[in-house]
């Protein structure tokens, strides 16, 4: 090994990360770019190229990166569903049920939904205005409302199996109640609209699964 050979390995290790620190900050920039603008504009009033100009990086990128429009809104999504801990919300949701306490984790839920609601249902809601014209928005609509029934029914099985909830509920009839507590148009009607705080909205998702199934 030559008296240069590990400082121009330094000098590589030191490239590459910035090279990826720049990256993650293009990354971060574009994503809290398209949210702004698809919240302000519209899903149809946005392109990609405006985001890419706004982000100061090519259309082309932003394609690689996310497949266009939809994948944009699609991992804006999955970011705001992880909520604002260091944890995803829905990791914090099973070590929740892992305690078999109905109430507590109903009450868990209730917290949970307060926090990723206000992240998330702007998103979804609109996706939903979107989709009435356009195909990508609502193949992901459908997809993201898929998985979010599909998690309920898990979160309904799982609560059942605690023995707590109200006799003769079934899993499609707890699904259905804890799927409803946690739409979008309930954070549209109560927080956007009415102005409910977090707690308040927190409050009245567990009160009201609480007093439907237990």
């Amino acid at each position: 090994m030559g008296p240069g050979d590990q400082d121009v390995k330094g000098d590589r290790r030191y490239d590459a990360t910035r090279r990826r620190d720049r990256a993650r900050r293009q990354y971060e920039a574009t994503l809290a770019i398209a949210r702004s603008r698809f919240l302000e504009d519209g899903y149809g009033g946005v392109t990609v190229e405006s985001i890419a100009e706004a982000a100061e990086v090519s259309a082309a990128t932003v394609y690689k990166s996310y497949g266009g429009k939809a994948g944009l809104a699609r991992t804006l999504c999955e970011h705001a569903l992880r909520g604002d801990g260091s944890v995803p919300a829905e990791e914090r949701s099973d070590q929740l049920q892992r305690t078999g306490d109905a109430r507590a984790i109903i009450e868990g839920w209730g917290r949970l939904a307060a926090e990723v609601s206000p992240s998330v249902s702007p998103l979804l809601l609109l996706l939903r205005d979107a989709a009435q014209t356009d195909g990508d928005a609502a193949a992901l609509l459908e997809e993201l409302e898929a998985s979010h029934l599909a998690r309920m029914t898990d979160n309904a099985r799982r609560l059942l199996a605690t023995g707590n909830v109200r006799p003769g509920m079934t899993t499609s009839a707890v699904r259905d109640v804890l799927w409803t507590c946690t739409a979008p148009e309930l954070y549209d009607l109560l927080i956007a609209r009415r102005r409910w705080s977090r707690p308040q909205f927190a409050r009245f998702v567990a009160d009201t699964m609480k007093g439907c199934l237990l």
